[in-house]
């Protein structure tokens, strides 16, 4: 059973998970966060299906750098690296 972490993190286990691959307690946290309120989830299960708008949003979500100036497949790239 995954250890409680306060009102702050919504997904407990899978805040673990994320910090035991290496996240940062903040991006593991935004990415919990995320899932448990269903921003994460899409209609299209291949990024390369989604708008460039719906993968630059999901950037900003998990918190990726530099995504302003990546083009449609390095979004992608980035996403699927920070999954």
């Amino acid at each position: 059973m995954a250890k409680d972490h306060g009102a702050q993190i919504k997904d407990d286990a899978l805040y673990e998970e994320l910090r035991k691959q290496g996240n940062s307690k903040e991006k593991a946290a935004r990415i919990a966060n995320a899932k448990a309120a269903g921003t994460l989830d899409h209609k299209s299960t291949r990024l390369e299906d989604r708008s460039k708008a719906d993968l630059l949003k999901e950037a900003r979500e998990i918190g990726i750098a530099g995504r302003s100036k990546m083009d449609k497949a390095e979004l992608a790239k980035a996403i699927r690296s920070n999954r």
